[in-house]
C-alpha cells in the first residue's frame, strides 16, 4: 500500500508540472465556471466601482465577488450591443467572423462555442435567463430562455422547444431557476458551466414591485455632460438616444397622461404592462400615482423637465438593478453554504456598458467609454487573489479563451481570436494588450447611431464613423475622459494620431477584417430610415 501511496504521489507531482498547475489544482480538479450576465448594467451604477451613482444606490452583492476576488477597470466590448456581444462571448471571435454583427441576423449554433468545447472536457453545461441569438441554443445539456428580448412583468420561458407563461418577476424566476438547476446535481461530480443571463435592467427599466419605491426619496447627480453641445462631434450630435428627446413618457418614465390618472402617457409598447396580473398592475398604479400626481403639481417645463426626466431614468434604471444584486447574493450564499465556492469561478459583467445621462444619453453603441467600457468581476480562490484590482485590457472576446485556460483546454482556443489572460488573474503584472480593436454595425437603425471603428490604447482613442458620413475623431483619456473635444485636427497629436492610424491597420488586418465591413448605405434607405425613426422619437408632455 505504501508503494502505491508513493507512485499515487509521483504521478501527481509530474501532472502538475506537465500542466503548470500546483497539487491543489490537479486534486481540486478543474474549475466550475458560473457567468452571470445583465443587459445593460452600467459599471457607473456598481457601488465596487466608487462612482457617485454606486454609493447612493450601492450593490453589495456584486461587490461581495470583487471582494472576494478580482475588479476589471479596463474591460470593453467589441460591439455595444446586445445580440453582437454575446455571440462574441460565446465564440471568443469578432462579430465579423461569427457572423452576427447586428440584432436581426441570426446566430450560427453550428460554429464552435465555448460550451461546446467545455463538453469536450467533462462540463456540464447549462444557460438560463436571455438568450436573444434567435434559433435554439446549441452546446448545452440544458437551456431555459426567455422568448427573444422578454419581459420583466410574466414572461414567457422555453425550454426543450416548449414557450410557458411563467408568473412572477423576470430577475426573480432567473435567480430561482438557476438554484434549482445548481441544487438538482449535488450529487453529480462533473464540472459544470453554468451562465445566468438576465434581462435587467435592460429597458424599460421596471422594477421589482417591492422596489418601485426604493429611490424615491434620492437626488441622483446628473453627469456633467447632460447638457452636451457637440462641437466637432457630428455622430453624437444626429443619434437620437438623448433621456429628454427620445425617451418614451409612459414607456420608460412611467409618467401618467394628467393629474389623478394611472394612465400611461405615450406607451407604444403596450405589452410590458398589459401582461401584468390585475394584482400585480395594482400595486404598480398605487406606488406611481403620488409622485406622478407631484410631478403634475411641479408644472415643469424646459431645463427642469430635462433635468426631472433624468432623476426619474436613474431611480428607474437603478431599482431595477436592485434584484440583480439580491439574486447573487443568493448564488453567492448557496456556494458558501455547500462549499461549491471554493473551486468555482464565479463571473459578474454585463453584455455591454451603458449611458446614465453622460453627454445626455440612454442606451449604448458608441465607442465612448461609458457603453464600451463593460463591468467584470470574478472570484476563485486559489487563483485570484482577494481584493485584487486589475488594470490590464480585455475584452469579452478574451472571456472564451480565458475560460478555457482555466478549464485545461487551451489548445480548444487556437481557432479564438481572442487571448487567455489567465496569467492577469494569477498576478502577472506583464502588459496584456497595448490595444484593442472597435466595431459597431447597426446603421441606420433605432437610435441613428452611426456605424464606426476605432482603435483604443491606455491612454488615447481613434474613431472612425462611416456609411452617410466620413468623420474621424480623437481623444486623449488622460486629459479628457469625458471625450468632449474632439482633437482630430490639435497639431500637438500630430504623430500619435498618425501612430494610431498604423496600429488600427494593424489590428484590422491580424483580426481580418475585409473590405465588405465598410459597405455603406444608400442615401435614399438612411433618409427613409430616419423619418421613420423620427416618428418614434418620445413625444413631449409639454
Amino acid at each position: 500500500m505504501r508503494i502505491f501511496a508513493v507512485l499515487a504521489g509521483l504521478l501527481l507531482v509530474l501532472a502538475c508540472k506537465q500542466e503548470g498547475k500546483s497539487e491543489e489544482e490537479v486534486a481540486k480538479g478543474p474549475p466550475n465556471i458560473i457567468f452571470i450576465m445583465s443587459d445593460d448594467h452600467a459599471f457607473q451604477a456598481i457601488s465596487a466601482y466608487g462612482h457617485e451613482l454606486g454609493k447612493l444606490a450601492p450593490t453589495p452583492n456584486i461587490d461581495r465577488i470583487a471582494k472576494n476576488g478580482a475588479l476589471f477597470r479596463n474591460n470593453f466590448c467589441t460591439n455595444s450591443i446586445c445580440g453582437p456581444s454575446r455571440a462574441v462571448i460565446l465564440t471568443g471571435k469578432h462579430s465579423h467572423i461569427n457572423g452576427f454583427r447586428m440584432n436581426g441576423e441570426r446566430f450560427d449554433g453550428n460554429q464552435p462555442t465555448l460550451p461546446k468545447h467545455l463538453k469536450k472536457l467533462g462540463y456540464e453545461t447549462a444557460i438560463i435567463g436571455k438568450w436573444h441569438l434567435h434559433g435554439e441554443p446549441t452546446g448545452f445539456d440544458y437551456w431555459d430562455i426567455l422568448n427573444d428580448q422578454g419581459n420583466y412583468y410574466n414572461p414567457e420561458f422555453i425550454s426543450g422547444g416548449d414557450t410557458s407563461i411563467v408568473e412572477g418577476y423576470a430577475t426573480d424566476l432567473i435567480t430561482e431557476k438557476s438554484l434549482n438547476w445548481l441544487k438538482q446535481r449535488d450529487s453529480t461530480q462533473e464540472p459544470f458551466y453554468l451562465m445566468v443571463h438576465h434581462k435587467a435592467p435592460h429597458r424599460n427599466w421596471m422594477p421589482a414591485l417591492r422596489h418601485l419605491n426604493l429611490y424615491d426619496s434620492i437626488t441622483f447627480p446628473l453627469p456633467d455632460t447632460y447638457f452636451p453641445e457637440f462641437v466637432n462631434q457630428r455622430a453624437a450630435a444626429e443619434q437620437q438616444q438623448t433621456i429628454y428627446k427620445d425617451m418614451y413618457e409612459g414607456h420608460d418614465l412611467k409618467m401618467s397622461e394628467g393629474y389623478g390618472s394611472t394612465k400611461l402617457a405615450h406607451n407604444p409598447w403596450t405589452t410590458d404592462f398589459d401582461r401584468m396580473t390585475p394584482e400585480q398592475r395594482n400595486v404598480w398604479d398605487e406606488a406611481y400615482l403620488d409622485k406622478n400626481n407631484a410631478f403634475w403639481e411641479a408644472n415643469l417645463h424646459g431645463k427642469e423637465l430635462a433635468e426631472w426626466k433624468g432623476q426619474r431614468y436613474l431611480q428607474e434604471y437603478l431599482a431595477t438593478v436592485k434584484a440583480v444584486d439580491e439574486g447573487i447574493g443568493k448564488i453567492l450564499d448557496y456556494l458558501e453554504e455547500t462549499g461549491l465556492d471554493e473551486n468555482t469561478l464565479v463571473v459578474y459583467t454585463s453584455d455591454q456598458g451603458f449611458y446614465l445621462g453622460e453627454h445626455g444619453w440612454f442606451d449604448k453603441r458608441f465607442m465612448y467609454e461609458e457603453s464600451m467600457k463593460m463591468p467584470l468581476l470574478m472570484q476563485l480562490p486559489g487563483v485570484i487573489e482577494p481584493g485584487t484590482t486589475i488594470d490590464a485590457m480585455v475584452q469579452n472576446l478574451d472571456f472564451a479563451p480565458t475560460f478555457l485556460d482555466l478549464a485545461g483546454g487551451l489548445q480548444y482556443a487556437s481557432e479564438m481570436q481572442g487571448a487567455s489572460f489567465r496569467s492577469v488573474l494569477e498576478g502577472s503584472k506583464a502588459d496584456f494588450k497595448d490595444a484593442i480593436y472597435y466595431h459597431y454595425y447597426d446603421f441606420p437603425a433605432f437610435h441613428m447611431v452611426k456605424r464606426q471603428y476605432g482603435v483604443r490604447t491606455d491612454r488615447y482613442k481613434l474613431i472612425h464613423f462611416y456609411d452617410d458620413i466620413d468623420e474621424w475623431e480623437f481623444y486623449d483619456l488622460e486629459k479628457d475622459p469625458q471625450e468632449i473635444h474632439n482633437a482630430i485636427n490639435d497639431e500637438q497629436y500630430e504623430d500619435i494620431i498618425a501612430t494610431l492610424h498604423q496600429k488600427l491597420d494593424s489590428l484590422q488586418t491580424y483580426y481580418k477584417v475585409t473590405d465588405k465591413e465598410f459597405e455603406t448605405t444608400s442615401k435614399e434607405k438612411v433618409d427613409k430610415t430616419y423619418e421613420v425613426f423620427k416618428g418614434l422619437r418620445g413625444t413631449p408632455i409639454r
